[in-house]
């Protein structure tokens, strides 16, 4: 992971241009402002940042720096307000709200504190729902594979409200890696979690990542957690103030 507090250099060739097998995403003096009360309020400014295929990066930060905005670019579930995202070789931005959806399928994991599973599904279906949607006529083997993966085998069946934390955070994975991501994002994955689960969560995060390659974009408050992954950024203000 490359950043630049600055932006990054503007000789800079296309991505495609260089590249192209390295860089999983690639984001280019973003900047999100939106209306308040009193006028406009810059969310993220200029934030320039490289994230290669397999490599794993934390975004640090106190609450209102801008994690979570800059995720949500990334990932393409919001827009910038100015500068680019590079995502799989694709610019973001020139891609309506479907491009960007059908972008993400099958390329795009994600997993999150508050787990957003569906309460009236089961766990296999819950881990079925992406890959049902990608029109995979496997999903029921693959849910089960997976499941199975993670530990909850005899767990299946079970609906969320009838599982712990820690367990419901394990269905996330499984339907975030059932599509076989090349990158995943989770924002404070362990944030609703005993340490326990979050020691396990953590050791899954990581380990699966490392099995498919796949690059992970952890947002956390965590430093143990953070100081796992290859390279750190921090945000305050908005801003990028720190990379390693």
């Amino acid at each position: 992971m490359s950043a630049c507090t600055a932006g990054c250099p503007k000789t800079r060739k296309k991505m495609s241009e260089t590249e192209p097998n390295r860089l999983i995403v690639e984001a280019r003096h973003l900047v999100r402002e939106v209306e308040g009360p009193t006028g406009k309020l810059t969310i993220l400014d200029d934030v320039s940042l490289e994230v290669a295929r397999g490599e794993s990066v934390a975004i640090t930060g106190p609450s209102g720096s801008g994690k979570s905005t800059l995720v949500a670019l990334l990932a393409g579930l919001d827009v910038p307000t100015a500068g680019d995202v590079v995502l799989a070789g694709e610019y973001l931005n020139r891609l309506d709200e479907d491009g960007r959806a059908q972008l993400r399928s099958g390329r795009v994991g994600f997993v999150f504190q508050a787990f957003y599973l569906m309460e009236t599904l089961t766990a296999r279906e819950n881990v079925m729902l992406p890959l049902e949607i990608a029109g995979r006529k496997d999903a029921a083997q693959i849910a089960t594979d997976w499941l199975d993966r993670v530990g909850l085998a005899d767990r299946q069946d079970h609906y969320p409200r009838q599982l712990s934390g820690g367990e419901q955070q394990r269905v996330a994975i499984s339907r975030a890696f059932a599509i076989e991501p090349q990158i995943l994002f989770a924002d404070e994955p362990t944030g609703n979690l005993d340490d326990k689960s979050s020691q396990h969560i953590a050791e899954l995060l990581f380990s699966l990542c490392d099995s498919r390659q796949a690059a992970l974009i952890l947002v956390t408050h965590d430093s143990a957690l953070a100081a796992r992954c290859q390279s750190r950024i921090a945000l305050a203000g908005g801003r990028l103030v720190g990379a390693s």
